[in-house]
């Protein structure tokens, strides 16, 4: 069991100087792998609240929002060496899909290959619509810009002809460090999701979830992986729980978990520093 950790670094709370030492500390105590989530512009009025707070909306601090992920990553990678940085989740359906491949197969180049791609369709509509996409197919697109992307990181030459996008005999480079891609870690609950990930992932990110319902949610992904003519073989399980303690890590563990990603909770310099001593625990304990 790998342990990693989830942080949504936000400003004016997250300066350079915090960013640079959290990553450095994060890697001394151990930990595999640093994941980040992704919104570009927030709401004060949504159709769906969000699906991690009890109020629906997204925690943050007065006059502040959520870094960039690729920038942040960018940054963070200059500051570790062993770490993973995945993201928890990339908002494919409503990205260009051509920026969105070069800026991680960069990453990949840059960090000689640490870089994890979780992605996702998003639960804000209002977002979908600022960055210029339609909601009720963002499903479809994001499988049709997964598609592409594969194509872009593995093949030299690329003629892509989609629904929502067409490209005709491009070249991307350089290519990800890993081969043959950079992993594709599917987040998500749905049919649709689950069948996602079995068609065009390396992997499953189950997100706010117990034993219980990761017991639930894999009985699905089987499901979809034997109806794709796949297995868990090779096939990551990623899981943020809502809580992890060492019997819900034997639990997870039991069920074929191979990365608990925990959350980091507060930014504030003490919380940083308790917790990640109590992370370093747990480390220790799946050692």
């Amino acid at each position: 069991m790998k342990i990693g950790v989830f942080a949504t670094f936000m400003s004016p709370i997250s300066t350079p100087e915090m960013i640079q030492d959290f990553g450095r500390r994060a890697e001394d105590a151990g930990l595999d792998s640093i994941w980040m989530g992704e919104h570009v512009v927030l709401f004060d009025e949504m159709e769906f609240p969000y699906p991690g707070s009890r109020d629906g909306r997204i925690p943050v601090p007065e006059g502040g929002g959520m870094l960039d992920t690729v920038a942040a990553f960018g940054f963070l990678a200059g500051a570790t060496s062993t770490l993973r940085l995945g993201t928890g989740i990339c908002l494919v359906p409503q990205r260009n899909p051509i920026y969105t491949a070069k800026e991680f197969a960069t990453l990949d180049w840059l960090t000689g290959g640490r870089m994890d791609f979780g992605i996702g369709v998003g639960w804000c509509k209002e977002e979908v619509l600022a960055c210029g996409y339609s909601w009720p197919d963002r499903g479809e697109r994001c499988d049709e810009f997964l598609s592409l992307m594969i194509k872009l990181w593995t093949e030299p030459v690329v003629t892509f002809e989609g629904k929502h996008i067409q490209v005709n005999a491009c070249r991307m480079d350089p290519k990800p460090v890993q081969k043959p891609h950079i992993p594709i870690i599917v987040g998500g609950h749905s049919k649709r999701a689950m069948r996602r990930a079995a068609e065009l992932g390396n992997g499953w990110y189950g997100f706010g979830v117990n034993p219980e319902q990761t017991s639930a949610a894999l009985a699905n992904l089987d499901a979809a992986l034997s109806s794709a003519g796949r297995s868990r073989e090779g096939f990551e399980i990623v899981i943020t729980p809502n809580e992890a303690n060492a019997d819900a890590i034997r639990e997870f563990t039991d069920l074929g978990v191979d990365r608990l990603v925990l959350h980091l909770g507060s930014q504030r310099p003490e919380a940083i520093a308790r917790r990640l001593g109590e992370l370093e625990e747990l480390v220790n304990l799946v050692a």
